[in-house]
């Protein structure tokens, strides 16, 4: 069996490799059976898979699958990196809220002047989760010695865990002052943060997103910011890269950041953890963990 990676500094952290299983180090090999494209791999990547004929497993670095979901031969297994970014990802929608209600960047912005002046705080917040997967439940974890109440939605209720399904959006937004959006980016889920999403949120409330760019559109949200009603904070955005141009940059309720949440040091650690657990399964005949289904 073949495997391929993307980095040569993955191949010590792959773990025990099985006797009979050969590792390459390729973007885009020409030939394997259980391959692990780049993390934030280009558009044109998904399309080589159709080019290397005993291709059985692609395992993402990535916890979102939209670019590959549907994309691939029958017969090969789509498996994502849930949990690899549960802590990276989580720590960053802390970060962006506490920094918007704190107001850092009108700080950063006054330069070297003194500009004291009073913020909100995160303290006593009402916090929508919409997304209620395994980042969901690390975004919770984080925000519970925070002193908030948290509410968690999922694609279907979770009555047991205390989990509302997404039909009860309409009743749950008016009365969230924060709504992070962790949903994988599906047709469903396109554009789900609609101009009557956005409406539902009350006055001075703040929307997170670490999900994709489209899910949220970009249209609606730029006129609810623009008019100064909603905050924003984003990790992604629809185009991507937003061009400089573009009018969300300059709104000082805006906080932009170049979809960075996933990238950091202990990335390949955990990603290529993963692959090395999932290739011995494979090469073991096991059952995989992480199978995308439905773009799941």
């Amino acid at each position: 069996m073949k495997v391929c990676i993307p980095d040569e500094a993955g191949l010590p952290l792959l773990g025990p490799v099985p006797a009979g299983v050969s590792v390459c180090v390729s973007a885009a090999p020409a030939d394997a059976d259980f391959w692990v494209p780049p993390f934030l791999a280009p558009q044109d990547v998904v399309a080589h898979a159709a080019a290397m004929p005993s291709l059985a497993v692609v395992q993402l670095m990535s916890a979102g699958a939209d670019r590959w979901a549907g994309r691939l031969r029958p017969g090969v297994q789509l498996c994502d990196a849930r949990g690899v970014h549960d802590s990276s990802t989580s720590e960053w929608v802390l970060a962006a809220i506490l920094a918007y209600l704190r107001d850092f960047p009108y700080f950063v912005r006054t330069g070297r002047r003194w500009a004291y002046r009073q913020t909100d705080e995160l303290a006593g917040k009402r916090i929508l989760i919409v997304g209620a997967g395994s980042i969901g439940a690390a975004v919770a974890a984080r925000l519970a010695p925070f002193e908030v109440a948290v509410t968690a939605v999922a694609r279907r209720a979770r009555p047991g865990e205390g989990v509302h399904g997404i039909d009860e959006l309409p009743s749950l937004l008016p009365s969230a002052d924060v709504v992070v959006v962790l949903v994988p980016l599906t047709p469903a889920t396109t554009g789900l943060v609609s101009a009557s999403f956005l409406a539902a949120m009350p006055d001075g409330a703040l929307l997170v997103n670490a999900a994709r760019g489209p899910v949220v559109d970009t249209g609606a949200i730029l006129a609810e910011t623009a008019s100064g009603r909603l905050g924003y904070a984003t990790d992604v955005t629809e185009p991507e890269p937003l061009p400089a141009e573009h009018p969300l940059w300059d709104l000082p309720n805006v906080l932009i950041t170049p979809h960075v949440a996933g990238s950091v040091r202990g990335l390949l650690r955990r990603a290529y953890g993963l692959a090395g657990e999932q290739l011995r399964r494979f090469a073991a005949g096991e059952p995989l963990i992480n199978v995308v289904v439905d773009g799941y």
